[in-house]
């Protein structure tokens, strides 16, 4: 067998799963193979909000994310109804934007710097597990691997090989890029002082939230080629999807034009998101899941922290599997679940759960406003700073 490990996927949980390899145990590098369909830098819809909790995980691996181009979000605000809760990290950004092509083709730079291998442009068609081996087919032929990770993002072909019956838990998201500012032609005085001071700010609106839409719009500060830009969406669960929604665009229309932009003068792009569940299968044996085909933060849908922690994690396994020869991974959910990380998405996955089907406006407004203190210290406690413990 040419390779070890072999990953499918080349988005930050790919990525990971192999830094972390290489770093605990440096001479499977040339022993591990990346296959990613596009090639870098390409296009990938999403926010690209850095957490603390990622930066920890990079500067671990000894990163530098400075080098990849950024934005500043000095204050993360959760508002219902436009107000709400600030939060601050206390001498630092309390968020990192960044676009996720630059970062991606950042991290793939830095992989093939210690010598693993990524080949760009190939589709993978079947992941086939087998007692001795994995065979992995793509359209340019057939590999074979002691162990694969499943790291194909949330339509990947790997879950669909190996569980191709399991229950799919998926949210929906629009996203829109803006300049910072609205056509001259549309700016009045108070609009254009509106929109100035929620420059390097970060914004997470809940007030779709009473009419069904189980999730939240978001506003961050961004850039593209160096241009300062902001970055709309809206992110919906999709708990709620029985129940009678307005259009889904709607909402976010509606908060984008309390700031004189018109949604239809922009590109809009969709794409599912596919959602942690205590009840989602990582492994069988010889294929491990990482990152989105694993499953993401329910609360939120924020992707890119959780990507490398399940990296982290997923190499650990596979290092271990290999010292000892034997490759069933029976135990990997289990260990995802105890760990830092786990315990996080499992927070998440139940505060999802908790504040998302209760749509009285009053309960919201209490959420977001009334109680600052106990929020704020629960979210700290339990929904943060997990990459410091991981």
């Amino acid at each position: 067998m040419e390779h070890d490990v072999i990953i499918i996927g080349g988005g930050p949980s790919g990525l990971s799963t192999a830094l972390h390899l290489q770093r605990i145990a440096p001479h499977l590098s040339h022993r591990i193979l990346i296959l990613e369909k596009e090639h870098y830098p390409r296009l990938k819809l999403c926010a690209g909000g850095l957490t603390i909790d990622a930066e920890i995980i990079l500067e671990r691996l000894g990163l530098d994310v400075n080098e990849v181009p950024h934005v500043f979000a000095d204050d993360i605000h959760f508002d219902f109804e436009a107000k709400g809760l600030s939060v601050r990290v206390p001498k630092r950004h309390a968020l990192r934007v960044i676009r996720r092509d630059e970062f991606d083709n950042w991290l793939a730079g830095k992989v093939r710097e210690l010598g693993i291998e990524i080949r760009e442009g190939v589709t993978v068609k079947n992941v086939i597990p087998q007692p001795n081996e994995v065979i992995v087919e793509t359209k340019q032929g057939i590999l074979r691997t002691q162990v694969a990770v499943g790291a194909d993002g949330s339509n990947g072909v790997t879950r669909r090989c190996i569980f191709p019956k399991d229950p799919v838990y998926t949210a929906r998201v629009l996203e829109v890029i803006t300049p910072s500012l609205p056509p001259a032609q549309m700016i009045e005085t108070m609009a254009k002082s509106k929109q100035m001071k929620r420059r390097g700010h970060a914004y997470f609106e809940f007030s779709p939230v009473p009419n069904n839409i189980a999730g939240y719009i978001w506003d961050f500060p961004t850039q593209i080629k160096g241009q300062p830009m902001r970055c709309w969406g809206i992110y919906d669960t999709n708990i709620l999807a029985g129940k009678t929604r307005p259009h889904f665009k709607d909402p976010l229309a509606q908060e984008m034009g309390r700031y004189n932009f018109n949604l239809s003068d922009h590109e809009i792009n969709g794409h599912p998101i596919r959602l942690f569940s205590p009840e989602n299968r990582l492994s069988v044996p010889r294929v491990l899941l990482v990152g989105d085909a694993a499953g993401t933060d329910p609360v939120f849908g924020e992707g890119i922290s959780i990507a490398l922690g399940y990296g982290a994690l997923a190499a650990r396994e596979i290092s271990k599997s290999i010292q000892r020869g034997q490759f069933s991974f029976g135990r990997f959910r289990s260990q995802v679940a105890r760990s830092a990380l786990g315990r996080t998405l499992i927070t998440r996955w139940v505060v999802a759960y908790i504040i998302y089907p209760i749509k009285w406006r009053w309960f919201h407004i209490l959420l977001w406003r009334g109680i600052k203190p106990i929020v704020t210290i629960i979210a700290k406690t339990f929904v943060l700073n997990w990459g410091r413990r991981l």
